[in-house]
């Protein structure tokens, strides 16, 4: 997560707050599958708030992966051998081509028929558990709204489990060049203000400290800021790294609106989330792929006046966003 707050002035307390307490998670190491499907985990984490999971250090085109969203669906992205061994019902990838080689499993924990002691929870355990278990390192992450409970920590005691906290980078950027953008016009104005495009390459240009001067002795890069610009003399850029849930996203977009509640020098910031590359779902339970890259990202430019524009991107190996 990223976002950037052109003539940024000093930041609110609260906001300040919202960046501090984005939450932890949890590193698990080789967590098996089935404890995921286990009824003590789905009554105590699946039905009493949002759990979300995702194989770590897996590449989604190689390897098995798996992920839990927060709707309660256990999504398996598995090559063809581990599908024939598992035995569970599931549909070629979208990406596999001609031949085959990869499988989509979507097991719902929530599912109603899914209770103990039903067939269709002793024939998944059983896969998971005995026919072909599967074992990964698993990143975790639980919201609850105040329901009492274990504790993810607790729960998984007995595996290698480690909290971890999100890495928080500021930076202070001088005499930065940014593109003149009005909120109705989302193609811009010759001479007046710079399009939805021109605003989307440049924020990556300033996300990865590309240099903007389009010096000819570069040979990194010869882009600058679109026409037509201005300069800042001072935006503040902060970058949160880890496995972050969108309950914490909605807080901290919530506070950058807020940013906009007193006078302020900004006129526009912008709030920038990644997806992990190797996730197999990208938006709601859409297959996601890999081919050259793993891109999925989606970027708010909030203005002063509380309009906004949504940007989205993903991928060739990709659906298009909802």
């Amino acid at each position: 997560v990223s976002f950037l707050i052109p003539e940024c002035g000093i930041l609110p307390e609260v906001l300040k707050n919202t960046i501090a307490d984005v939450g932890e998670y949890y590193l698990v190491r080789n967590l098996s599958v089935h404890e995921l499907v286990a009824h003590e985990f789905i009554d105590a984490f699946v039905k009493k708030g949002s759990c979300y999971a995702l194989t770590y250090n897996t590449k989604i085109d190689q390897d098995n992966t798996a992920a839990l969203l927060p709707n309660g669906k256990l999504i398996l992205s598995v090559d063809k051998d581990t599908y024939e061994e598992l035995g569970l019902q599931g549909r070629p990838s979208q990406y596999s081509g001609k031949k085959v080689m990869r499988y989509i499993i979507t097991i719902d924990l929530t599912d109603s028929g899914f209770h103990p002691d039903s067939k269709k929870h002793n024939r998944v355990l059983w896969a998971l558990k005995e026919k072909k278990p599967l074992e990964f390192d698993f990143l975790l992450a639980w919201y609850n709204t105040g329901a009492e409970g274990s504790t993810l920590m607790s729960y998984f005691s007995k595996n290698q489990i480690q909290a971890l906290k999100p890495k928080i980078t500021f930076n202070t950027l001088r005499d930065l060049q940014c593109p003149v953008l009005q909120s109705n016009e989302l193609q811009g104005k010759p001479d007046e203000s710079c399009s939805t495009e021109e605003l989307f390459e440049w924020l990556g240009a300033v996300l990865n400290q590309v240099g903007l001067d389009n010096k000819s002795s570069s040979f990194l890069s010869t882009y600058c800021c679109p026409q037509p610009n201005t300069i800042v003399e001072k935006a503040f850029l902060c970058t949160i790294t880890g496995f972050i849930i969108p309950e914490k996203i909605i807080q901290l977009l919530e506070q950058l609106c807020c940013y906009f509640g007193e006078p302020k020098l900004a006129y526009w910031l912008t709030l920038t989330v990644h997806g992990f590359a190797d996730s197999p779902v990208s938006w709601r339970e859409s297959e996601h792929g890999f081919h050259k890259g793993g891109e999925n990202l989606y970027n708010f430019v909030i203005f002063r006046n509380l309009d906004y524009w949504l940007q989205m991107a993903v991928g060739t190996n990709d659906d298009c966003p909802p």
